[in-house]
């Protein structure tokens, strides 16, 4: 196996118009949540919010694996006093988590591009994206409890409730089992399964598609879905009469009516 190089940007960015792609580039490894991989992580996730140029983003895997998960290779003995749940408990809380929540709040929409394996921690940071696509070769592994008697984590529990139901999440974190992209395609669990040549392609389709939408449509979509899974039937219909109060009068809402009444695609202002 090739050793890996220290001096390779370990998260690279590239833009295309108004689309950015992120890549998980530790190839070699098959891509593992090492401590530096996450913090550059987090770092280009903020350089990217900021970016009032980006409209959509595309996260993939350099190499043959999307993310295989944490690097436990490298976790290093814990400072005295300190066991290594409670050291690895503090990393989550003040690093890891922190990842989820900053592609959950980006200003635009997400894609995940899976081009080989998704495992471990790798699959809450994959299904935190708004779209799923993943190549034929691809597939979901969670080795936390047969593996490693530990429960899944960086949001994989809450994720595959809501996407797959209880059912298919807890025998997915109890036996281990390898998803593939074709049957998570059938589950519900990701968007597409497309031939491994095509994913790049049909993943900066996608991205080129969202980013023409309004500014405000992904956090909008996403605090509309999360609210409709805390919320009975009435409470949400309020809430949706209330989002429209507000949305209807915003200059997309007007942007589109003229759209339509004079037979074009919107044009929405950027970010």
């Amino acid at each position: 196996m090739s050793q890996p190089n220290p001096q390779a940007e370990l998260v690279t960015v590239e833009h295309t118009g108004a689309v950015a792609v992120l890549r998980l580039n530790q190839p070699e490894r098959l891509n593992p949540l090492s401590l530096p991989l996450q913090e550059r992580l987090r770092e280009r996730l903020q350089e990217l919010a900021r970016n009032t140029s980006v409209r959509a983003l595309v996260i993939t895997g350099a190499g043959k694996a999307f993310c295989v998960g944490a690097d436990l290779t490298s976790m290093q003995p814990p400072v005295q006093g300190q066991s290594l749940g409670e050291q690895t408990c503090e990393i989550m809380l003040k690093l890891s988590n922190r990842l989820v929540e900053d592609l959950r709040a980006l200003p635009f929409p997400v894609v995940s591009a899976l081009n080989g394996p998704c495992a471990g921690a790798g699959v809450g940071l994959a299904l935190a994206a708004d779209l799923v696509v993943a190549a034929q070769s691809a597939y979901f592994f969670l080795s936390f409890m047969p593996r490693l008697g530990i429960v899944p984590d960086l949001g994989s529990t809450w994720f595959l409730e809501r996407f797959v139901g209880r059912p298919r999440a807890v025998a997915m974190s109890l036996l281990g089992d390898r998803i593939s992209a074709q049957q998570a395609h059938s589950w519900g669990l990701i968007w597409s399964c497309v031939d491994d040549a095509e994913l790049m392609p049909q993943a900066m389709a996608l991205a080129q598609r969202l980013s023409q939408l309004p500014a405000h449509a992904a956090q909008e979509i996403r605090q509309a879905f999360d609210s409709a899974a805390q919320q009975d039937l009435g409470t949400q219909l309020q809430y949706e009469a209330r989002r429209q109060r507000e949305l209807i009068d915003k200059p997309e809402f007007q942007e589109g009516v003229n759209a339509f009444l004079q037979k074009r695609e919107p044009r929405f202002p950027s970010r």
